[in-house]
């Protein structure tokens, strides 16, 4: 298999993320209980050992960015973050979280593998900053209002504080009011930049602020977009799954299903083998 030639070091464990291969970065949106955290990382753990595919575990210690004032935001970072490590040592995944401030990005990668940036906040230089001398690799979403290319000033910002572990991840743009499109050039763009590439297939399909104190989302058209980026190339999907997502907490309108998880999962996957076994002919 032809095997990428990233300049950074993107190894978590035993597998490394752009080597070929297609990593999974799942979970609920937040960490609304350990219970659920446990339900969820240990079956998707399962359908990506049955499929020989890496798995990172994700869930939020804090929406800080929610629609409504009155919007659940999880469990704090404190009680968060211990969930998160309880998590990650009794079933052995790796851990993906997001932080809003600088000063989050400490405690976070005592216990977590990868940083989430949100699209929002991925040009805050602070935060980038603070996120990039923890060493971790960096997952950091494109903002809706950011052209593909433009995102190499995010990554400078980050190989600046001396860290060139980055992930670039597309989630959709902003075109008109509550509508988000996904435009496929704008992975191959980011892959030309240098970075291995993620797409978040269930926050591209939401609809922000479209149910007035929260955001909707059209949950069935993110299997054929994830297809559609397993075409264009990627190096990671990332995905929010929940095993009630109408009862969720957040983001329950563009949340998978758990029960779904692996059909949804043997659909991209077979589209990611076709094509890396074409370009390795």
């Amino acid at each position: 298999m032809k095997k990428n030639n990233f300049d950074a070091d993107y190894r978590i464990g035993n597998f490394s993320i752009g080597d070929g291969g297609l990593t999974v970065i799942a979970g609920p949106c937040s960490l609304e209980s350990l219970d659920l955290g446990m339900e969820v990382a240990r079956t998707l753990k399962g359908l990506c050992t049955a499929r020989g595919v890496p798995y990172i575990f994700k869930a939020s210690f804090d929406k800080a960015n929610r629609t409504s004032i009155s919007s659940w935001r999880g469990p704090g970072v404190e009680k968060g973050l211990e969930q998160l490590a309880r998590i990650k040592n009794e079933l052995g995944v790796p851990l993906a979280t997001d932080i809003h401030e600088s000063w989050q990005a400490k405690p976070a990668a005592q216990v977590v593998d990868v940083i989430q940036i949100p699209a929002f906040l991925c040009r805050q230089t602070d935060l980038l900053t603070a996120a990039a001398k923890t060493g971790k690799i960096l997952n950091i979403k494109k903002a809706q209002f950011l052209a593909p290319e433009d995102m190499v000033n995010v990554a400078d910002k980050c190989r600046e504080a001396g860290n060139a572990r980055v992930l670039l991840c597309e989630r959709g743009t902003t075109a008109g009011y509550h509508q988000l499109i996904v435009d496929m050039c704008s992975l191959v763009t980011m892959r030309a930049l240098g970075y291995p590439v993620v797409f978040d297939a269930t926050h591209s399909v939401q609809r922000p602020g479209a149910l007035g104190g929260a955001s909707g989302g059209v949950r069935a058209m993110a299997l054929p977009l994830a297809r559609a980026a397993a075409a264009a190339g990627i190096d990671a999907l990332f995905v929010e799954t929940h095993p009630e997502p109408d009862r969720a907490k957040s983001d329950g309108p563009n949340m998978i299903p758990l029960v779904e998880m692996g059909g949804f999962l043997d659909q991209v996957l077979a589209i990611h083998k076709a094509r890396v076994g074409d370009a390795s002919e």
